[in-house]
Formats: C-alpha cells, structure tokens, sequence
C-alpha cells in the first residue's frame, strides 16, 4: 500500500462554495496527489464556476494575506483554475505534486481579475 503523504490542514478555511458542487479543501491526503497545473478559464453557463473562483481568492487572501502559503488540503482544481496567474509559487523549489507546495498570492493581477475578493464582506 503506497505511503499518505502529510498534508496540512488549514482550520477555519472555508470548505467550499455553499450551495453548490465547488469545494476549496480536500478532507485527507491521497497518496497520488493531484498535480497542479495552470488551467484555462473558460466563460461557461454555469455563473457558479466565477463565483467560486472569485468566493475561493477571497478565502485565500482572507486567511493568508500577501503571505506566502503551503498548499495543504487546499482543493487543487481550485488552485489550478488561479495557478501562473493570480496563484504563483513563492519559491524555485517549487513541486506541483507535493502538499508542501509553497504558493503566494500575485496581489497586483489578483485585484485586477477579483476586486471584489478583495472587500471585507464577499456578497454570494
């Protein structure tokens, strides 16, 4: 049986978009984590796909700040949807299939794609 990678868990950060099929954690490691890549976003029908990525930038700049973070039991289709652009790594050593991950926040380009991230209260 392949070895759990260990994994943090980020308490207190939301587990996704109430109401709808997007999460933002995973519940436990998996031993094959899922790779981060940079995926495209494309417009869809379904107006929760923008929200949950606008709900999702908004917990992370909440939680973490302009600090860097590790990718823990962050959601990585999540992060995906956001990596290369308003999710960067925060160093050269950077391993997109590791729980360790070290990300940060692009703050300029974030604003710019989610001002409303950004604000105090997010209206869902």
């Amino acid at each position: 049986m392949p070895k759990i990678p260990e994994m943090t868990k980020h308490r207190g950060f939301p587990s996704g978009l109430s109401g709808t099929q997007w999460q933002f954690t995973i519940r436990r490691a998996n031993p094959k984590v899922t790779v981060l890549g940079q995926w495209p976003r494309h417009l869809s029908r379904d107006q929760t796909v923008a929200l949950a990525d606008t709900a999702f930038m908004h917990s992370l700049w909440h939680y973490f700040g302009a600090e860097p973070f590790e990718r823990g039991n962050l959601d990585g289709e999540r992060l995906s949807r956001l990596l290369g652009r308003e999710v960067i790594p925060a160093d050269r050593s950077f391993d997109p299939a590791s729980y360790q991950a070290m990300l940060r926040i692009n703050e300029s380009l974030a604003r710019k794609n989610f001002p409303q991230a950004f604000e105090d209260v997010l209206e869902v």
